[in-house]
């Protein structure tokens, strides 16, 4: 049938599932038959050796094949093949039930862009899941989703979902491997797609050989894309908490020792310890603005108008400037500090007084440098893009002939 005479594909990557794919795949056509929907079933396969897309095809399913290796990578390549208006996918393992997949179809009738399920709100049978990841792995990587993208899913890593296909595409996913799930997840709600759960149920799967899944790699794999998609979690935040702590601890000791108890008392050490963590705070909050840059410059986060505005006042030249007065402050202070050691005959500097000029000139100098440098890489990520703009033009100009007889050498 024609894409748009389809409702929905019944999308199912696989690698190696000789054991249980005809059951899923009967279990899917199932399906379309009790509802009548307008559908087709359709294998993703990833270079399986078993006879996988033999089987498939027998049972009544579409076979595409994907070159490119990984979770992810099927599941693209299998989304991009798909005919249906809504896809429902799912591992092919027999741990999902494909004969019961009304509640995904409600909802993406009802206008939901992304529906996912909920294994905990829909039950998980014994020995489904690994114990580490039903009460460790999910849980803290789904509350750390929510806490840092503000999703609605409660269940983040469920391998059952259903999506309108042209919106999905219209992210423009791009990871291969197992992070692929989050990534869906996370551009949508980022980019305000309806997002809505269901409950589903998960029972262990039918295949004698180990799961795909390796816990520890794909857990961090997961964790890693949640913070290099969030900069304000990964930079932003813990860059402004150490701004704080040192511009706090900086205030308090700069004109001397803090005596907190009687046996408790901050000095230079301190002092120090705060220098620290205003220019590691100040490189954290930079590198924060520059991920979100880069990020949302090449599509890997939506753009925003918010951040766009703090990005047009931020300008280079103006960066510059503040950077050079930190500059100017810190050669300021080394100089008079220079003058006080020659005044000792260049002998041992005095930690009360003088080791404090010295520690806030080298701090705010080493930050004048480090933000120049920073607002310099900033303003390079759209250097690219400006220089792309130029490159149909000089490539559509014909060349100009040499003068005749002339001789090009190299």
């Amino acid at each position: 049938m024609a894409r748009a005479e389809l409702e929905l594909t019944i999308l199912m990557p696989c690698l190696n599932e000789a054991e249980t794919l005809a059951r899923c795949i009967a279990k899917a056509r199932g399906f379309l038959e009790r509802t009548g929907i307008a559908g087709e079933v359709l294998v993703a396969d990833n270079g399986s050796t078993d006879g996988s897309q033999a089987i498939a095809e027998a049972a009544g399913a579409r076979v595409v094949a994907v070159a490119e290796k990984g979770y992810g990578a099927a599941l693209g390549g299998g989304i991009a093949a798909a005919r249906g208006r809504y896809v429902v996918m799912g591992d092919a393992d027999d741990s999902y039930d494909f004969s019961r997949l009304d509640g995904f179809v409600a909802e993406l009738r009802r206008g939901a862009a992304l529906v996912m399920g909920n294994r905990f709100h829909g039950g998980i049978a014994p020995g489904a899941m690994p114990w580490h990841h039903r009460y460790i792995g999910n849980p803290v990587l789904s509350f750390l989703g929510r806490l840092f993208f503000r999703t609605a899913a409660s269940d983040f890593h469920c391998g059952l979902r259903g999506f309108d296909r042209a919106a999905i595409l219209g992210l423009e996913l791009r990871t291969t491997g197992m992070e692929f799930a989050s990534e869906m997840l996370v551009k949508a709600t980022l980019t305000g797609l309806r997002v809505s759960e269901v409950p589903t149920t998960l029972v262990p799967d039918g295949r004698s050989r180990p799961p795909h899944l390796r816990s520890f790699r794909d857990g961090w794999r997961h964790l890693r894309f949640l913070l290099l998609f969030s900069p304000r979690w990964l930079f932003l935040y813990p860059g402004y908490a150490l701004l704080a702590l040192g511009l706090f601890l900086g205030a308090l000791l700069f004109r001397g020792p803090l005596r907190i108890s009687p046996g408790i008392e901050l000095d230079i050490h301190t002092f120090l310890m705060a220098a620290m963590f205003i220019l590691v705070g100040l490189q954290s909050v930079t590198f924060a603005v520059i991920g979100r840059r880069f990020a949302s410059q090449y599509g890997f986060i939506p753009r925003s108008a918010t951040f766009d505005g703090v990005l047009e006042a931020l300008t280079l030249e103006r960066m510059l400037a503040v950077a050079a007065v930190l500059v100017a402050i810190g050669i300021g202070a080394l100089m008079w500090g220079l003058g006080q050691w020659a005044e000792r005959g260049f002998g041992a500097l005095n930690p009360s007084t003088t080791m404090r000029a010295m520690i806030l000139a080298m701090t705010t100098l080493v930050a004048g440098l480090q933000l120049a440098m920073s607002a310099f890489l900033s303003s390079m990520i759209t250097v690219p893009l400006q220089e792309g703009r130029l490159m149909p033009a000089a490539a559509a100009a014909p060349a100009a002939a040499p003068p005749p007889g002339e001789r090009l050498e190299a």
